[in-house]
C-alpha cells in the first residue's frame, strides 16, 4: 500500500459532530468512513463521497468557530438539476438556503448555496466542468 499524494482533505471545526455528519450525509451524499478521538481528545470524523481519495475532516471543538462563508465554500456536484432542486426544497424546509438556484454559463453550471449546522457554506451544483478542465490541463 502506498501513501497518499496530492490534495487529500479539508478540515472543518464543528460544535456537534453527529449533527454535522447527518447534514453532510443528507445534503452532500457523504459517508462516515473513520472516527476517533485525537491526541487532544477532540472527536474527529472523516467523511467521503467514496469516489476519490479525498475527505472532509470534521473536528469537534469547544472554541469559537470561524465558518466558511459566501465565496469560501465546499462544493458538491449532484447527478442532475432535479437533484439540486430537491436539495434546495429540503434546505428551504430546514431554513438553511442561502442563495439559489442560480443558472450560470459553463463551466459553473446550476448552483445553490446552503448553510451547514456551524455556518459553513456548502455549494450544491449540476453541470460544472471541473473534471473536463482538469483533463485538459493534464494534456499540457
Amino acid at each position: 500500500m502506498g501513501y497518499d499524494i496530492g490534495l487529500t482533505h479539508i478540515a472543518l471545526a464543528v460544535k456537534d459532530i453527529d449533527r454535522s455528519i447527518a447534514f453532510y450525509e443528507k445534503y452532500a451524499n457523504l459517508k462516515l468512513i473513520h472516527r476517533r478521538m485525537d491526541e487532544n481528545l477532540n472527536d474527529v470524523a472523516w467523511i467521503s463521497d467514496l469516489v476519490r481519495p479525498f475527505v472532509i475532516v470534521l473536528v469537534k471543538v469547544s472554541s469559537t468557530i470561524t465558518p466558511l462563508l459566501a465565496i469560501s465554500h465546499l462544493g458538491v456536484a449532484c447527478k442532475s438539476r432535479e437533484e439540486v432542486d430537491r436539495l434546495i426544497e429540503e434546505a428551504r424546509k430546514d431554513n438553511i438556503l442561502l442563495e439559489g438556484p442560480i443558472d450560470h454559463t459553463p463551466p459553473v453550471g446550476y448552483i445553490a448555496f446552503i448553510s451547514d449546522p456551524d455556518g459553513h457554506t456548502l455549494e450544491i451544483s449540476f453541470g460544472q466542468e471541473i473534471g473536463f478542465t482538469v483533463e485538459q490541463a493534464q494534456k499540457y
